[in-house]
């Protein structure tokens, strides 16, 4: 009896590491890791989501982890916290959390404009020195105005991509300022793109060679990397798209600030508790990095919609910070970001007045149809803007 005891103890710890019975939410109400559990799996099934992975956290604790789902749908393979995903656009903060590094050593200046840290005029970078080459801006003297701090809280005026246009995609499509640099917020690939190239010409250094000083291995991040690595081969998960669609990984071999990055939902979550706990840098750079840089007033982030304003997100004051999105709760500040491409759907928020932080990793296209009913049965947290988002949800009927 003793030993059945033992191994169902063993069984549980590695199927679902739990660190509390139950979870405080931001409006101090409890919830029972059980009706998290329940709620996770009927809403997995559900909203068929392939694979979906959550991890709630504090600064220094993990209250609850696990996966659920599948792998590989065509392998059967079951999902694990371990398993390497594709992290899609939460590779952004953590470029952000570098420059604000090198912001904190002296190397980078916020509110410097990037073309005085160039050898040469930026039109003068063609694609075989730079992501893209930037050849389209010569005539637009905008170019100059640009800063770090706009690449951070997209406010350069570039497009995400310079191939998508009102009218669809065209890869021959030239890149263009569409707003005044510092004036609008516009989310961009480009300048965090434009922002690394000149990061890499001032450091002389690339990309994942500061991102494995500052931040993969201060943090134990020890399966992630922003180029695809070879011990990534035997764990990595795929994802999946509709209903039952797999979809092959891309094995990067260029590292790439706005999205490159391969991750696993533990490690994804050891950043967030260092977040969480202001770890690697001064308080007057976490400060600026949550601090709103810009009122995002735009009616949903992508889109058609970009373009037109509201304020139906005013009561939540919705900004922008330095690499974060920011909106305000009656119970604090809330911290996030998210990540999507095909197959591949996540959301990291951290609550910093209320020590709570969750990361969502989905490897599946469904995934972002509970990510607004899973912030209200974990958090409690009843004013995330997820039409902004379009986290439309998947029971949502018009």
């Amino acid at each position: 009896m003793k030993h059945t005891i033992f191994f169902f103890i063993v069984f549980v710890i590695f199927s679902c590491q739990v660190h509390s019975q139950t979870i405080k939410r931001i409006d101090d109400s409890i919830i029972h890791i059980e009706t998290l559990n329940s709620n996770f799996e009927r809403l997995q099934r559900e909203a068929n989501v392939h694979g979906l992975t959550i991890s709630i956290v504090t600064k220094d604790s993990i209250l609850f982890q696990k996966a659920y789902g599948s792998r590989n749908l065509k392998g059967k393979l079951p999902l694990e916290m371990s398993n390497n995903f594709y992290a899609a656009s939460l590779s952004k903060p953590v470029f952000a959390f570098i420059v604000m590094k090198l912001v904190d050593a002296g190397v980078i200046d916020l509110d410097k404009p990037l073309v005085e840290y160039l050898d040469k005029p930026l039109p003068s970078y063609t694609f075989k020195e730079t992501y893209e080459g930037y050849q389209d801006l010569e005539g637009d003297e905008r170019y100059k105005k640009i800063t770090a701090r706009m690449c951070l809280s997209h406010t350069t005026g570039f497009p995400n991509w310079r191939y998508i246009g009102n009218s669809g995609i065209d890869m021959n499509k030239p890149l263009e300022i569409e707003s005044n640099p510092g004036t609008f917020y516009s989310y961009s690939g480009e300048g965090i793109q434009l922002l690394q190239f000149v990061v890499e010409q001032v450091t002389k250094k690339g990309l994942e060679e500061l991102a494995q000083a500052y931040v993969f291995e201060p943090f134990n991040m020890t399966m992630t990397s922003y180029l695809w690595q070879d011990r990534f081969e035997t764990n990595y998960a795929l994802g999946h798209y509709g209903r039952k669609k797999v979809l092959e990984r891309q094995k990067r071999n260029r590292e790439y600030a706005a999205g490159s990055m391969d991750t696993t939902p533990e490690d994804y979550a050891r950043f967030i508790q260092a977040m969480l706990g202001r770890k690697g840098l001064s308080p007057k750079a976490f400060d600026e990095m949550f601090k709103p840089q810009i009122a995002v007033t735009s009616k949903q982030q992508f889109g058609d919609n970009r373009w037109k304003t509201t304020d139906e997100n005013k009561n939540i004051n919705l900004s922008y910070g330095l690499g974060w999105g920011i909106y305000e709760t009656p119970f604090g500040k809330a911290i996030f970001k998210e990540g999507h491409m095909d197959g591949w759907e996540h959301y990291a928020i951290l609550y910093p007045s209320k020590n709570i932080g969750m990361v969502i990793m989905c490897n599946s296209s469904n995934g972002e149809g509970i990510f607004k009913e899973l912030l209200e049965i974990v958090i409690g947290d009843r004013w995330m803007p997820w039409y902004w988002e379009n986290f439309i949800p998947y029971n949502f009927k018009d």
